[in-house]
């Protein structure tokens, strides 16, 4: 399989590690507005976070993903703090505001996304758009009153990266005849905000909802009927409705 498709850009090898986006999605970068370590005139070298630091940096992320499920993004660093177990002043120590811990939320989220799309390029048979697309939904499903709010907050180049991904899983699918050639990369990324429409809508009442709706789309994408008249979703169209937020 070709790692490279015109005009989408540095995307993932058949290995899945990327060759232009890849290091984006692996760093864990600091928070906004820590100092920037690098001394003047050479690269700083790696300070690993204290161990208590670590400890109450972990319990704040699992804390807030936790709250921001439960009340949504709109709850209070209070009480984030509180089901930590930290004080309010070690929190804010870390995230000076929760627009900076939804972004650290966010990128964590989409670079654990990343990883799961390259576990599903190593399946055989093609079965791995399959296998994503069931992960995206319990992702989602997992993260519901919140994961819609993340669109729009993530690298740019994390975002691209996953879609690169995403791409060569539908070429592989094609390949082993199990998706119609006619699909394209628009097509599945509808899917999947179907799958986030359907688990916001409905999750609070029959949070499986979405699987039956899954299995029915990719169904579909498996129809051996003619193209459809009308275009799919284009690569740019992607790219401007996910910086809409």
């Amino acid at each position: 399989m070709a790692a490279h498709k015109a005009g989408h850009g540095p995307v993932a090898d058949s290995t899945g590690h990327g060759t232009g986006h890849g290091a984006v999605c692996g760093e864990h970068p600091a928070p906004k507005g820590a100092a920037d370590p690098t001394p003047a005139g050479g690269a700083a070298p790696h300070r690993p976070m204290r161990r208590d630091a670590a400890r109450n940096h972990q319990l704040v992320i699992a804390a807030a993903r936790e709250v921001f499920t439960e009340y949504g993004t709109d709850a209070s660093m209070e009480l984030i703090a509180s089901r930590a177990g930290v004080g309010v002043g070690t929190l804010y120590r870390r995230f000076p505001n929760k627009e900076a811990l939804v972004d650290e939320i966010a990128g964590q989220m989409l670079r654990e996304l990343v990883d799961q799309a390259r576990s599903a390029l190593t399946l055989p048979d093609g079965t791995g758009l399959d296998v994503f697309v069931g992960v995206f939904g319990r992702w989602v499903s997992l993260h519901r009153g919140y994961a819609d709010k993340l669109v729009g907050r993530t690298e740019a180049a994390c975002v691209e990266q996953l879609r690169d991904l995403v791409d060569l899983l539908l070429d592989q699918a094609k390949a082993a005849g199990r998706v119609a050639a006619h699909i394209e990369l628009g097509d599945v990324m509808v899917l999947m905000w179907g799958l986030r429409g359907v688990v916001e809508t409905s999750g609070a009442v029959t949070p499986d909802a979405w699987r039956r709706y899954a299995d029915i789309h990719l169904a579909g994408l498996r129809a051996h009927s003619p193209a459809p008249d009308r275009p799919a979703v284009t690569r740019e169209q992607l790219t401007r409705i996910n910086a809409q937020g």
